[in-house]
């Protein structure tokens, strides 16, 4: 299981609003059936690798696809093999430590 971090930045659109371009994006993520959570800077994806990797292509064309004149794409993978990870098992041994004081 991989966890994953995608922004994805229209320029050239004629406008500082990027929020229907990401409403674009999490439409295909709706459709690939990953889990993910859309958060203010990026959006977190869980799941294989290929399925990851092939998302984050679609995504990065989808604002091509509604006018954007140039897209730039941020992509932060963490494939951990030697256990299994996931959005929550990240967030949840942060707050442990949290905790631990």
């Amino acid at each position: 299981m991989v966890v994953a971090e995608i922004s994805v930045v229209p320029l050239g659109t004629g406008s500082p609003s990027v929020s229907r371009y990401v409403a674009e994006c999490v439409k295909l993520l709706q459709e690939s059936g990953l889990k993910y959570e859309v958060t203010a800077m990026g959006t977190i994806l869980e799941g294989s690798l290929e399925n990851i990797l092939n998302a984050a292509r679609r995504m990065h064309e989808a604002p091509f696809n509604t006018g954007a004149q140039r897209v730039v794409t941020t992509i932060k993978i963490d494939d951990r093999r030697d256990r299994e990870i996931s959005i929550r098992s990240k967030v949840d041994a942060v707050a442990r430590r949290l905790t631990e004081e």
